[in-house]
């Protein structure tokens, strides 16, 4: 990694700058973990059987994205990235995928998610998680993606460390 360029959450503000800000954040963590890393390194798994690598946790990623905002508010329906069922998993096997495969899907996902909230009159506002079969509001969907990137940057530390022998930020 060529340092920590991430902008730090704000110490205060209203819940929806808090969410935004935060979720930024661990978007940038979760870049700043690939940072400065081949393919093919970006591809080494963390240990067999498992195909967790930082190239699949950012494949993960686009999925949770697209899952949690494009699913829920504007196409139910929507295919998910790399899988033809509702198949989270698929995304960790990385082993074909390229950075620029994975990154131009993920920050197109990211992209789209911010949109979405930044649309949204009030983190009030629902949408239908097909999935669950129920309404869920912008607050719910965007804290529990934060969560999502909290868990998954926690192990982009351990994988990091695994390629480079870094210490996690």
């Amino acid at each position: 990694m060529t340092g920590d360029h991430r902008i730090g959450p704000p110490s205060s503000g209203s819940e929806r700058d808090m969410l935004r800000a935060f979720l930024d954040f661990h978007r940038a963590t979760l870049a700043m973990k690939c940072e400065g890393l081949t393919d093919e390194e970006l591809r080494q798994r963390s240990m067999p059987p498992s195909t967790l690598s930082l190239l699949g946790l950012v494949r993960h990623m686009a999925e949770v994205e697209r899952a949690w905002f494009r699913r829920v508010f504007e196409d139910n329906d929507a295919p998910m990235v790399w899988s033809d069922e509702i198949d989270f998993q698929a995304a960790y096997d990385a082993s074909a995928s390229t950075r620029e495969e994975a990154f131009g899907a993920w920050g197109a996902e990211v992209e789209n998610s911010r949109r979405v909230e930044r649309e949204a009159d009030s983190l009030d506002q629902a949408g239908y998680q097909p999935r669950w079969g129920e309404e869920v509001s912008l607050r719910m969907v965007m804290v529990h993606v934060l969560l999502e990137y909290g868990r998954h940057n926690g192990h982009a530390d351990l994988l990091r460390e695994g390629v480079d022998g870094t210490v996690g930020a």
